[in-house]
């Protein structure tokens, strides 16, 4: 068995002829390409699940969206006066 200081292709993937070393340091890649994208995944949900935060970086849509549905509210319950 000799040491092959040739770095891992993933490019190679399926390629006939690769050795045990290679294919085992191709998983080994790729593991640890996925735990970096998974580690990077729950951190952007967990970001953008965070309602206070949400809340906080949006006050002032909060605001107008808040005042638009309340003068909708008072027109409609204008209207139904005059009836």
């Amino acid at each position: 068995m000799s040491a092959d200081p040739k770095p891992a292709k993933p490019s190679t993937a399926g390629a006939p002829g690769r050795s045990a070393a290679e294919i085992r340091r191709d998983i080994d890649l790729q593991r640890q390409q996925l735990g970096t994208s998974v580690e990077a995944l729950r951190g952007r949900v967990s970001e953008l699940t965070d309602w206070r935060r949400q809340v906080n970086e949006h006050k002032r849509e909060l605001v107008i969206a808040a005042a638009a549905v309340g003068f909708a509210i008072g027109v409609r319950a204008m209207l139904r006066r005059r009836r």
